[in-house]
C-alpha cells in the first residue's frame, strides 16, 4: 500500500485508522473511463483485505467493459453528513481480474477468504452465492489518500 499524501497531513488518517475504516465500510463509488473518454461513475459494495480492495462486480455492465478496455481506476469510500464529521478514502490505480468471469465458484486459491470475508459481510452468509453474473477485480492501490475531519476538533 502506497500512501502519498503531501496536503491535508493533519486530516490524514494514520495506517491503523485508514485499515480500520476501509475494513468497516461497505460501499464505495468506482470511477471508471468510458469509450469516449469521460468518466463514469457508479456504487458498489467492496471488501479490503489490509493491502487490495476487491469489487465483485456484473460483467455485463458499463463498468466492468470499461475496466476491461482500460483498467485504471479511482475508488472513493465516504462517510459523514456534518463538514466536522466527513472521513473518506481515494485509493487509484490499475486493477488486475482475479478468478473466471463469470464466476461460477470453481476453486481459486487467492479467492478463498476474499469470498468467505466478502460473503459474511454482506449477505450474512458463510459461502459466497455466485450467480454466474459477477467476477472479481483486485486493486492494489498505487495511491492512496484519506481525509478525517474529525481531526480538526471543529466541534
Amino acid at each position: 500500500m502506497t500512501v502519498t499524501q503531501r496536503r491535508g497531513r493533519k486530516i490524514m488518517m494514520s495506517p491503523g485508522e485508514l485499515d480500520a475504516f476501509l475494513t468497516l465500510q461497505r460501499t464505495c463509488r468506482v470511477a471508471t473511463v468510458s469509450t469516449d473518454g469521460a468518466p463514469h461513475v457508479s456504487a458498489l459494495w467492496f471488501l479490503w483485505d489490509g493491502t487490495a480492495l476487491w469489487l465483485y462486480s456484473v460483467v455485463r455492465s458499463k463498468r466492468w467493459a470499461d475496466l476491461k478496455r482500460d483498467p485504471r481506476v479511482a475508488i472513493v469510500i465516504d462517510t459523514g453528513e456534518e463538514y466536522d464529521a466527513l472521513r473518506g478514502v481515494e485509493l487509484s490505480g490499475v486493477v488486475e481480474f482475479v478468478g473466471e468471469s463469470p464466476r461460477t465458484g470453481e476453486l481459486c486459491a487467492e479467492l478463498d477468504a476474499v469470498e468467505t470475508r466478502f460473503a459474511r459481510k454482506n449477505f450474512g452468509l458463510d459461502a459466497m452465492p455466485h450467480d454466474g453474473r459477477h467476477a472479481w477485480v483486485r486493486l492494489k492501490p498505487s495511491k492512496i489518500v484519506s481525509w478525517d475531519f474529525r481531526k480538526l476538533g471543529g466541534s
